[in-house]
């Protein structure tokens, strides 16, 4: 719950206030009331009543039930009602010049306040109470999104920190060996790169432009390990209009290369496959284990974002001599 004021609290403790004090003029004009108690009785109602709603909000909510001292509670909140509301109904009784000798005393006293003083503050609490929840319960969805918008720009950027390092070295190799392809390596490898920077805030990406940047990590794959992968994007859909999470592919092709080795010069065959609501990469199988073994990051961190952007989940297959994963693809549309 929120426990700072603001001009809207006042502002609707003054509607409140406004409307009450129209109803009960017409009575006090109705009994022929005494000027004195126009001008004493309202105010003094504004300030009790107002009184007790702050003491409850601000004081015994939070300082007393979230301690779950709810005996506490009670004590005090009935002398908060018996204290503000005899201070109020003495004052009005004196305004309206009425017999002291009808006025109640003992434990009349204490129960005649507790009846009025619940009257009293009891919609008007209900109201600003209610306002506060949901201005509490706001924020903190303010601050969840936050919370998310954060994680996933941290998944983000937990990048494969050998990516740069494998790729200098390939690129090492080629400039004495082949140095037209070299340049073309450095002109993927820099299109690679432009693309992260632009997008590393992007939550999603366009599919289009997703297929751009696992072909030039292909590319990257096929130039750095020759015949020992074999890549295929088969499209059986318009994929314009389409969304995926940012780098979402090249995150699966990193999975493919990082768990399978080719073995007996048998290329590893790698199938994406584009379907009007899902993507799926499916790949071969190795028998040879990689050499430095994998937790599955990669993968784990694709499923979490999913869970921030989607109510959709990731499937994945294994199989003896198959591996696939199917992501949803993300419809802007009709999802948050």
């Amino acid at each position: 719950m929120n426990t700072k004021l603001n001009k809207t609290d006042f502002l609707i403790l003054g509607v409140y206030f406004a409307v009450s004090f129209i109803i009960q003029g017409k009575d006090y004009l109705d009994r022929d009331a005494l000027l004195r108690e126009y001008l004493i009785d309202f105010p003094v109602e504004i300030i009790s009543v107002t009184s007790v709603i702050f003491l409850f909000t601000f004081w015994l909510i939070p300082k007393v039930v979230v301690q779950k001292k709810y005996a506490l509670f009670i004590i005090y909140g009935l002398l908060v009602l018996i204290v503000i509301t005899g201070v109020d109904y003495t004052i009005g009784f004196w305004s309206g010049d009425n017999d002291w000798a009808k006025y109640p005393t003992g434990f009349n006293f204490v129960l005649h306040m507790i009846s009025l003083g619940t009257q009293q503050a009891a919609f008007p609490f209900a109201l600003f109470l209610t306002k506060k929840f949901y201005e509490g319960q706001n924020a903190y969805l303010k601050i969840e999104k936050q919370q998310k918008e954060n994680e996933l720009k941290l998944l983000r950027s937990q990048i494969d920190p050998h990516f740069l390092f494998n790729n200098l070295n390939t690129l090492d190799a080629l400039i004495d060996s082949d140095t037209g392809k070299a340049k073309e390596y450095i002109n993927r490898l820099s299109l690679i790169y432009r693309y992260l920077i632009k997008t590393k805030d992007a939550e999603v990406m366009e599919l289009v432009e997703e297929i751009k940047l696992a072909e030039n990590y292909m590319f990257l794959i096929k130039t750095r390990f020759a015949d020992d992968y074999d890549f295929a994007i088969e499209k059986h859909t318009n994929i314009d209009d389409k969304f995926i999470p940012t780098g979402a592919i090249q995150t699966l092709l990193e999975n493919v290369v990082k768990h399978n080795k080719p073995e007996h010069g048998k290329a590893i065959k790698t199938i994406i496959s584009i379907n009007e609501n899902m993507l799926s990469i499916s790949n071969t199988k190795s028998s040879i284990k990689p050499k430095n073994e994998s937790f599955g990051t990669g993968l784990e961190n694709l499923k979490t974002r999913y869970k921030f952007l989607s109510d959709k989940t990731v499937s994945i297959e294994n199989t003896e001599d198959v591996f696939k994963i199917e992501i949803p693809i993300i419809n802007l549309v009709g999802e948050n």
